[in-house]
């Protein structure tokens, strides 16, 4: 694939100024089928070449300007790659403003001129690097898995861990302290189980199953201090439809949410988060680290009851001082009330905003058709449904950049099988831009690619680690058996 694009560059020709003569052509208000399909979006001023394509491949020209900067791309197929060194000038110039795009297409050896579009350069960046699980798009197998870095600036992906290097266990639910890459954790499954820690290049192996009542950690979420993790317990299943648009049904038998201290090596919880009679799960602490948010269903009888299940969104109050688990609960999202179940809450690094995701009923979004994203001003009270960025398939899993200007989002709107990453602009108005495919180099990368992308998470930078000592603890390491506070 990757050579298939070279030999296509080969036929691709640029120049800082449009020296030489455009060809003759005729304007169309015709609207060009385009991949990924970049018209009137709003981008970082640090991102990669938004490299793009025609559907249906024809010879063209692509124009790039702001000002006096200007980019020209010919291509003989209508497959663009732009230059990193010019589209860099490019967003220097543009930056806070726009560039306008023109395309020239030959059709029937006619050449035809479609209406410009403008692309928005914000002015605040996107944190440089997007970590994500790579895994096939199956119900059962993983025997091919990997955490990933990439750098959103230039095109570098290098591989954090694969399970090719452990056994071809499953690794899951990578997650970060602050979009800090120096602190991190991620499970293993099956071979060499266990949940790691990394911490400034330091890595600890636990086991995490503590007595009969707690198994092993699984969604994961940091205190801002670093010295606490919110994670919850669940005893998941999973099941097939034979006549559903939803083609499984992953649901919790049991749940709870439960806090680890990183420095004592011990969990805690309390009756609220830990009731027979509720599910809880998918546990979010503040910015602030005084509130832990997390979601909650009554306990039904599974799975006949699944479509029943539908999930509140609680906070309760959290001192790190004392470790103290609030007991008055506040109710932000109402399911019975609001009619639908709320999952995944992500509360932005200023603490202004909230965004979660809405179906109709359970917590497995991920497979769920009609899921949504939504975002609540925590401050004015108000809820905006975002028709702007849901789509007509699956919006799951989100996390925001350090600075809350940029969301990233997983979403099977391409093809409704494959889940990939979005990117999208919000102001500090809470005004959201459109979103947009995370560009790739070779621009046949997603119609080859056979991997879903899990879990987004935006990071500060490249997490470093011996990747060689990370192996070897995961295959030989002893882990630490965790206890339970009393």
């Amino acid at each position: 694939m990757r050579y298939l694009s070279c030999i296509l560059i080969l036929s691709v020709v640029f120049c800082s100024a449009c020296s030489r003569a455009l060809p003759h052509a005729v304007q169309t208000d015709e609207k060009i089928e385009l991949f990924p399909d970049y018209r009137g979006v709003t981008i970082p001023c640090n991102i990669a070449p938004l490299n793009f394509k025609l559907k249906t491949p024809a010879k063209a020209i692509l124009l790039l300007t702001h000002g006096d900067v200007q980019v020209r791309i010919d291509s003989e197929q209508g497959a663009f790659q732009i230059p990193q060194k010019k589209w860099k000038q490019l967003l220097v110039a543009s930056t806070g403003k726009t560039v306008e795009v023109e395309l020239y297409v030959c059709q029937k050896d006619q050449w035809l001129r479609y209406k410009p579009f403008q692309i928005f350069v914000a002015k605040e960046k996107i944190d440089p690097y997007l970590v994500y699980r790579r895994i096939a798009p199956g119900y059962r197998m993983w025997n091919e898995m990997g955490i990933y870095q990439r750098n959103l600036e230039d095109f570098t992906e290098t591989a954090f861990l694969t399970n090719k290097q452990t056994n071809n266990n499953c690794m899951n639910c990578h997650s970060f302290c602050m979009q800090s890459p120096d602190r991190m954790l991620f499970h293993q499954r099956m071979t060499h189980a266990g949940t790691y820690i990394l911490t400034d290049g330091k890595v600890e192996k636990l086991d995490t199953k503590v007595g009969e009542k707690i198994s092993a950690l699984v969604y994961p979420y940091w205190h801002s201090s670093g010295r606490f993790v919110a994670f919850s317990t669940n005893d998941t299943k999973q099941d097939f439809h034979l006549w559903d648009e939803n083609r499984i049904e992953v649901f919790d038998s049991k749940s709870d949410v439960v806090v680890y201290d990183v420095e004592k090596q011990e969990v805690f919880t309390s009756q609220v988060l830990s009731s027979e009679d509720n599910l809880e799960t998918f546990p979010t602490f503040s910015p602030d680290g005084k509130s832990l948010y997390y979601c909650s269903a009554p306990t039904k009888q599974m799975p006949e009851s699944y479509k029943e299940i539908k999930y509140n969104l609680l906070r309760i109050s959290f001192d790190e001082k004392t470790r103290a688990l609030g007991t008055k609960v506040d109710t932000i999202y109402a399911a019975e009330r609001e009619g639908r179940s709320a999952k995944f809450p992500r509360i932005s690094p200023d603490g202004r905003y909230l965004m979660y995701t809405l179906s109709d009923y359970g917590n497995f979004s991920i497979w769920h058709k009609n899921a949504d994203l939504c975002l609540i001003d925590l401050e004015m009270l108000q809820t905006d449904y975002l028709e702007k960025v849901n789509s007509g398939d699956v919006e799951s899993y989100h996390s925001w950049s350090s600075n809350s200007r940029w969301i990233v989002f997983s979403s099977r709107r391409g093809d409704g099988l494959y889940t990939r990453p979005y990117l999208v602009y919000m102001n500090e108005q809470g005004k959201m831009g459109q979103p947009f495919l995370l560009p790739q180099e070779d621009t046949d990368y997603y119609d080859f690619s056979l991997f879903s992308f899990n879990i987004p998470e935006l990071v500060k930078g490249k997490v470093e680690v011996d990747t060689y000592k990370l192996i070897e603890l995961s295959k030989y390491g002893k882990p630490h058996t965790i206890q339970m506070a009393n």
